[in-house]
């Protein structure tokens, strides 16, 4: 609080003891007998000002350093929410540090439901995908079972239907476990060609389904990551270009080693994406005007999985695209720098946390 604040909030105090100090004044001087100097009159209004100045000015410094701490709380945001209040002066700070207090704790009840009930949600979901996996790999051992039995057109497109689910399971399963990634990743050195690879043996069935394409160009590059976490950001990756490349389209992984990082580019021969709506596909929920095609239903969740998973491991996702011509998404792993050692690798180091 400054000063000028100070006696901008006392203003009519300050005018009401000047007004009294003149009818005092003026009271005195009135009196016939004038038994009061004039100058007398100047004297003890100088000294009652100069009293009450000093008086003004001890409240201005005791109530400025109440209301320090509480600019301070401000600046601090969230940080403060389990800092000491500061202790009240007096009845009107008393109250406005027990409203305060009431609000706090409310808030901290608050929370705390809010946080049980997350954990509830979060555990709940985390039971409901595992109990869901169960019939899923059984339906998938049946459909093995029933190849070479049942027409073959009704069976690929039974299997395409499981694998659809499988991935929209698999999307709940991660998206809950996003808050708690800092429990459940191991780091370690992973030739990007065998996650690739393994990638797209597991959308094997869609590949086939559109007669799609795909070629892996590029030296196989080594490294550091979660190849759990990494294999679910390239499977949404590939996924999304599998969506919206027609039949007969191609799918390439492009890998390239520089001077700074490694990159792996998903390139797709699809549909592209609108370059008015290229900043948005890594926001949660966005579905774009590829998404919400009537023939290409989409929850908006896989990029925005992959982006922010890609962030936690340390690496970054960025697009490119052209409308009719396709999209291009980059996975960028930058290089490890460690003390005494440029590193212009990522090989055999584990990773500096």
């Amino acid at each position: 609080m400054t000063l000028k604040a100070y006696l901008h909030d006392h203003r009519l105090e300050i005018a009401a003891y000047f007004f009294g100090l003149c009818l005092f004044c003026g009271g005195l001087w009135l009196d016939p007998a004038h038994r009061v100097h004039a100058d007398t009159l100047g004297y003890i209004g100088a000294l009652i000002t100069l009293f009450a100045g000093a008086i003004g000015w001890l409240n201005y410094r005791r109530k400025k350093r109440w209301l320090t701490t509480w600019s301070a709380r401000i600046a601090a945001g969230a940080d403060a929410l389990d800092w000491p209040l500061p202790q009240p002066l007096t009845h009107e700070q008393a109250l406005i540090t027990q409203a305060f207090t009431q609000l706090l704790q409310a808030h901290r009840q608050a929370m705390t439901l809010v946080v049980t009930a997350q954990q509830d949600y979060r555990a709940y979901l985390d039971s409901w995908v595992h109990e869901t996996k169960v019939p899923l790999a059984a339906m998938s051992l049946l459909v093995d079972n029933l190849d070479g039995r049942v027409d073959e057109t009704l069976l690929t497109d039974l299997s395409l239907q499981l694998d659809k689910v499988d991935h929209d399971v698999e999307q709940v399963l991660y998206y809950s476990r996003l808050e708690s990634f800092s429990r459940d990743y191991l780091l370690q050195d992973y030739p990007l060609k065998q996650i690739i690879n393994a990638v797209v043996v597991d959308q094997r069935n869609s590949f086939i389904a559109k007669q799609l394409r795909f070629n892996v160009t590029g030296p196989d590059i080594t490294v550091t990551t979660d190849d759990k976490w990494l294999a679910f950001i390239l499977r949404q990756l590939v996924a999304n270009a599998i969506k919206y490349t027609p039949a007969g389209g191609q799918i390439e992984a492009q890998l390239a080693h520089g001077e700074h990082e490694a990159t792996l580019t998903i390139q797709d021969s699809g549909i592209g994406i609108p370059e008015d709506e290229q900043h948005r596909v890594f926001e949660k929920g966005f579905t774009g005007t590829n998404g919400r095609n009537a023939n290409q239903k989409s929850t908006g969740l896989g990029l925005y999985l992959a982006a922010q998973l890609a962030e936690k491991l340390g690496h970054r996702l960025t697009l490119s695209a052209t409308v009719g011509q396709g999209t291009a998404i980059t996975v960028h792993f930058a290089h490890l720098d460690y003390y005494g050692d440029s590193g212009n690798t990522l090989t055999d180091h584990p990773l500096a946390k």
